[in-house]
């Protein structure tokens, strides 16, 4: 299974008044043990989620689901980014026949109508999974400068209480190249970690529920 998993906000939402999130009241007990640990949270680019499949031998593009549509244009980028003799002489050597997925966003103009990101559609690499092992973030960065992929950028190393504060000021993001508030922050755990049921701790702070 390559698509990419559900990430939750820390809080539960109040479903029968404001339909706000409750600050303080964690929807996952993993999270609230670890909320005073340090976490690295990225932006949250927003856009059209996006995999760069390689099965050992060819690479293919997917969308969040396998039967996603992807913009033509998005499709150009993403061929010029990883096809070619080139791009498939790096797959062969970092991973050889080894499956793996990068994980990104499309965003950008014809993603997003007026889109402040880009004039034109772009990929963003957030994740990658080689195998059934999540890549620490130093080893996404170096697969990136090999294909000369952008990665999200790490804003804030802190708590989730920190994170929270953070968004509540409205920051412009940082991947835009004209003045946009960002969607958000995506929150990992300063070592990789995953709850008694094998799910990855991971979790998001949306500008929009504060």
């Amino acid at each position: 299974m390559t698509i990419y998993h559900k990430i939750e906000t820390p809080f539960t939402r109040d479903m029968e008044g404001t339909k706000k999130l409750i600050e303080g009241t964690y929807r996952n007990e993993c999270v609230d043990f670890l909320k005073d640990n340090r976490w690295i949270f990225t932006e949250k680019v927003d856009g059209t989620n996006i995999r760069v499949i390689w099965d050992g031998h060819k690479v293919s593009f997917a969308g969040r689901s396998d039967n996603a549509d992807i913009h033509g244009l998005l499709i150009e980028k993403l061929q010029d980014y990883f096809q070619g003799n080139t791009n498939e002489e790096i797959f062969e050597e970092k991973f050889g026949e080894t499956p793996v997925v990068f994980y990104g966003e499309g965003f950008g103009g014809k993603i997003q109508k007026g889109s402040a990101y880009r004039p034109t559609p772009d990929f963003i690499m957030f994740d990658v999974k080689v195998g059934d092992t999540w890549l620490e973030r130093e080893n996404v960065d170096e697969i990136a400068t090999a294909f000369s992929v952008e990665t999200v950028p790490i804003l804030l190393e802190g708590t989730i209480a920190e994170a929270v504060e953070y968004m509540k000021k409205k920051p412009n993001s940082v991947v835009a190249f004209e003045e946009k508030i960002m969607e958000g922050l995506i929150g990992t755990p300063g070592a990789r970690l995953t709850d008694f049921r094998g799910n990855r701790i991971i979790t998001k702070i949306k500008e929009c529920d504060f």
